[in-house]
């Protein structure tokens, strides 16, 4: 298999209508709009993208709509995570038989297998497709079973097709174990970024990274990325600070010690122009105040005005 290298790939929200049912027309302006703007590949429906609050329906038509409207522009990477593993082989062989060019998904969580079961678990996907294969580190944090360098080993040695792993932990020595003792065994091993800190990862030879900001801030993102490919570390810092400083501005949006990063960053997109609709409950939208703090902090951002607005 030649070795697939997804480079700086961006991972779409997902639009809803007033009625919550997903936005179609929305969605194909949101996928231009990342593919004018520097997205080497597609991953969808990731985190960002609302994926637990999308039913198995939902999820299938986003990819199937995703593949038709890239029409082979670029790669679409279909995210089949589940915590069942009859329902994430199902999905992965959907996402093959729609066009992905390949499938990313986690551990389970909300409930705590062991070890051995994960692995079973994620051998039973990535064997289901012929399609490269990503494991991503769980979205949440403490609720699951946590990929660790044994799981992600085992994978190698059972899957031909296990591409690499997607870390969005920042664990410097689970990165560094896991690429050296990796590449040991399959040598074009990949470590990929699973958020916008890209430094670390890069550091230790990761390539590639999955970026939600890259729907706020597309030019800043491909900075980073370019200088992280680079190996400029030291020019790269700065344009990790801004992106650090977007990041927490968008999760901490919320009253009351609400830390959400689907309503920010739902609100920060339509502070720059692009409407994508509320986010689905059980998430709380940003009420009006929190929406005019939001924009005030965004305002005073001066590297967002380099940044495309509107579609």
């Amino acid at each position: 298999m030649a070795t697939f290298q997804p480079g700086l790939v961006h991972t779409p929200v997902t639009p809803f209508k007033r009625d919550q049912s997903v936005d179609f027309d929305a969605y194909a302006k949101i996928i231009e709009f990342h593919l004018r703007n520097g997205a080497d590949a597609l991953a969808l429906p990731m985190p960002v993208g609302e994926d637990m609050s999308l039913t198995d329906e939902e999820q299938r038509k986003l990819i199937e709509f995703a593949v038709k409207q890239v029409k082979g522009r670029t790669p679409v990477i279909a995210h089949v995570s589940d915590a069942g593993t009859s329902i994430a082989v199902s999905r992965a062989r959907h996402a093959e038989s729609a066009g992905a060019a390949a499938i990313v998904s986690h551990p389970p969580y909300f409930w705590h297998p062991k070890p051995a079961m994960v692995l079973e678990h994620l051998v039973q996907i990535g064997s289901a497709v012929k399609l490269p294969f990503f494991v991503c580190t769980p979205p949440v944090e403490s609720v699951g079973t946590a990929l660790t360098t044994e799981i992600a080993l085992q994978l190698i040695e059972r899957l031909p097709n296990l591409a690499g792993v997607v870390d969005a932990s920042l664990d410097f020595v689970f990165m560094e174990e896991v690429i050296s003792n990796g590449r040991q065994l399959r040598p074009d091993f990949q470590l990929l970024a699973g958020a916008d800190f890209m430094v670390s990862a890069s550091a230790l030879g990761g390539y590639g990274a999955f970026s939600p900001l890259s729907a706020v801030a597309p030019k800043l993102v491909r900075t980073l990325y370019e200088s992280c490919r680079k190996d400029q570390f030291i020019e790269a810092r700065q344009v990790q600070e801004n992106i650090g400083v977007l990041h927490h501005a968008i999760k901490e949006a919320g009253a009351s010690g609400l830390k959400d990063g689907l309503a920010g960053i739902k609100t920060a997109l339509a502070y720059m122009g692009r409407e994508c609709g509320l986010p689905r409950p059980p998430v709380r939208p940003l009420g009006e105040v929190e929406r005019g703090k939001l924009a005030e902090t965004l305002t005073g951002m001066a590297f967002l005005r380099a940044e495309p607005r509107g579609w």
